[in-house]
């Protein structure tokens, strides 16, 4: 469902209803007629509807995390709120960017439209931006043949599915984040798909390098062996941004993360 979509053509609707009724149905009504009931319900909806769609559109937008794969930052459940206009003013629905602010750097957590389907968000961390050449062998990360800072900390313990991941803490700039790997997962990357550009990759029995196109990102999980990312379908376009999550603002099963990010 393109609920950006419906939320456009509701406002422009309402928004039509308020104007018909402002500037001609009004003045054609008896000072004491009641407003008909579609004017009642169009125009009082219309303001409601376009601080929602400004809002969501142009500063925050909210998200549910459906699956495991930034795990242990983000956990299922999680609703977190993205923020819009950090890489850019973009026009709504279409995505098209009309004012340039920031670019994504390494270490964001970033919601995008999926390559395969646009139709589905999702949500990564990033690890190269274009021109980085990213090796992910046996299990451990360089970006432009320096190797990113790891330190190993006490295993995770995964409380729905009752088993332990190796847990580490990587820098990706100035911050840390802790990242997860299953001791008994292979290193290499199977089945691979034929994404655009998959020519800057090579895969081995280790795992994957890869140089990130002009306009395109490398995105990864920090579930790492639980998460299908650009080590299987390829690069992000920029096209493609949503914008960078920064903060959880409801997990039913666990209050204590309201407020956190991590």
């Amino acid at each position: 469902m393109n609920f950006a979509l419906i939320l456009l053509i509701l406002l422009l609707v309402s928004g039509a209803v308020w104007a018909a009724d402002a500037f001609f149905f009004r003045k054609r009504r008896a000072v004491d007629a009641s407003e008909p009931w579609w004017v009642e319900y169009g125009a009082s909806f219309f303001p409601v509807i376009l601080v929602v769609f400004v809002l969501r559109s142009f500063i925050v937008e909210p998200f549910k995390i459906p699956s495991g794969s930034m795990i242990p930052t983000l956990l299922v459940g999680d609703f977190i709120l993205v923020n819009k206009y950090t890489y850019g003013i973009r026009l709504p629905v279409a995505n098209l960017k009309i004012i340039d602010i920031n670019s994504p750097q390494r270490g964001d957590v970033m919601v995008f439209r999926y390559p395969e389907d646009p139709s589905l968000d999702y949500i990564k961390r990033v690890i190269g931006i274009p021109g980085d050449k990213v090796a992910y062998q046996n299990k451990k990360l360089t970006i432009n043949g320096l190797p990113v800072p790891l330190e190993e900390v006490e295993d995770y313990l995964h409380p729905e599915r009752l088993y332990y991941s190796e847990q580490f803490i990587e820098k990706l700039g100035d911050e840390g984040h802790r990242v997860l790997n299953d001791r008994d997962a292979p290193a290499f990357i199977p089945h691979p798909a034929q994404f655009p550009n998959r020519g800057n990759c090579t895969y081995n029995s280790v795992g994957v390098i890869c140089t990130v196109p002009p306009g395109e990102y490398f995105v990864m999980g920090d579930n790492r062996d639980n998460s299908r990312d650009s080590r299987f379908w390829g690069f992000v376009p920029e096209e493609n941004i949503v914008g960078k999550a920064f903060f959880i603002w409801l997990n039913f099963s666990d209050f204590k993360r309201i407020g956190s990010f991590g």
